[in-house]
């Protein structure tokens, strides 16, 4: 709709300046014209002489200006209001009718003018340019009347407007075009920025449903077991904390990905940060960690969100008995599970949004899940200059690595 909204609105602005040139163009050579048949009128009037009531008329076979003419004519007083024509150059005896010459005379004796021009059809049927102009002898003996043929400067005017039409075609289609890129690369940003919203709605969704699940479950479990209620209470309260803590990640990922704010990376301690998110899960049975100090600079609230899906992955895709293994160590986090893997040439694509659905991809979700968990490792391995990678883990299982640049500390001295 914009590009033809463009392209309208360009032919509708060639459309006005081809118009106005067309008209600039005739009326210019219309106005060439008369200058041409005036010049040419009165100046064949001075080469004619008049003596004792006799025209004179052999200066005009010699004249310059009879060639290129239609028709160069005397006209002298006659009977019956209309002159007598005699013709004396030109390519054809083409003239006005006597009605027309009638009235040009009598203008000529009325208001004595140098030369009079008009537009009057000749007795072959053509149209030609007119100009008379009279030859003095005390009074008005005699005059020149000149004809000229337009046609020429018709063709002209009309393969002017074909190259006009045809070049405004021409730059209607290449502004078409150009819009249409133009359009393209505008709505470009909009159109990534409602995939992203998109996404991160999906993502959303993912990081929710689980707490939100298990926390319905403690409360349910709290109303029907009254002696349960305290220890119920304590879980719920632990998941709203850990729910709120993922609202913040979330909100933060969003306004990151959308460039509102930047990512605020700080010094941490990488296996404190694991070890409190595995702490969180709702269910950590058959998960181990091993850990060992490790400093970076990190977002710990998005940091936790990739821990956690990568746990989680492993969890959800282990096996019927899943065990998982956490290694925290100088800059990496490794995640191992004992599931089935996933096929060498899978295992770059697990980690695009909203992939799911692969065949034996531990990652994806084996024809489950929304394909958001590992995007959103690898987009938080990236904002801290790290990488994120699986491989065959030793004896069987997969292996994901996060990696991150370890954090140096300056020593004084």
């Amino acid at each position: 709709m914009t590009t033809l909204l463009f392209a309208a609105t360009t032919a509708l602005c060639l459309v006005a300046l081809a118009t106005f040139a067309v008209r600039l163009d005739a009326d210019s050579r219309n106005a060439a014209l008369d200058h041409e048949a005036g010049v040419r009128a009165i100046g064949l009037s001075r080469a004619v002489w008049s003596e004792a009531g006799t025209v004179h008329l052999e200066p005009l076979r010699e004249d310059e200006l009879t060639e290129g003419v239609e028709s160069v004519t005397i006209l002298r007083p006659g009977t019956g209001g209309a002159p007598d024509a005699r013709v004396a150059a030109g390519k054809r005896a083409a003239l006005p009718d006597r009605a027309e010459l009638g009235r040009i005379w009598q203008r000529l004796l009325t208001d004595q003018e140098t030369v009079i021009r008009f537009t009057a059809k000749a007795d072959d049927g053509r149209r030609l340019r007119w100009a008379v102009s009279p030859v003095w002898d005390q009074r008005i003996d005699a005059a020149v009347l000149v004809g000229l043929d337009p046609a020429r400067q018709e063709h002209a005017h009309h393969a002017l407007v074909q190259r006009l039409a045809l070049g405004c075609a021409a730059l209607v289609a290449v502004a078409a075009t150009a819009g249409h890129l133009l359009s393209r690369r505008a709505m470009r940003p909009a159109l990534q920025g409602l995939d992203r919203q998109e996404q991160f709605l999906a993502e959303a969704a993912h990081e929710l449903r689980t707490p939100l699940a298990t926390l319905r479950l403690v409360v349910e479990q709290g109303t029907t077991a009254p002696d349960r209620a305290p220890a119920a209470l304590g879980t719920a309260l632990g998941l709203v904390d850990r729910l709120s803590r993922l609202v913040t990640g979330l909100l933060a990922r969003a306004r990151v990905e959308a460039g509102i704010q930047e990512a605020e990376l700080t010094p941490l301690r990488l296996d404190q940060v694991v070890e409190l998110t595995v702490d969180e899960l709702p269910d950590r049975t058959g998960v181990t960690v091993h850990t060992e100090p490790a400093v970076v600079r990190g977002d710990p609230e998005l940091l936790a969100q990739a821990v956690r899906n990568l746990v989680e992955n492993a969890l959800r895709h282990g096996g019927t008995e899943p065990r998982v293994e956490v290694t925290v160590a100088r800059g990496l986090v490794a995640v191992r599970d004992h599931g089935p893997g996933v096929p060498l040439q899978d295992r770059d694509k697990v980690f695009r949004r909203g992939v799911s659905g692969v065949s034996g991809v531990s990652g994806a979700g084996s024809g489950s899940g929304t394909g958001t968990g590992l995007a959103i490792v690898r987009w938080v391995a990236q904002l801290h200059g790290g990488t994120a990678r699986l491989s065959d883990a030793p004896g069987g299982g997969l292996l994901a690595e996060l990696r991150l640049p370890p954090h140096e500390e300056k020593r004084a001295g």
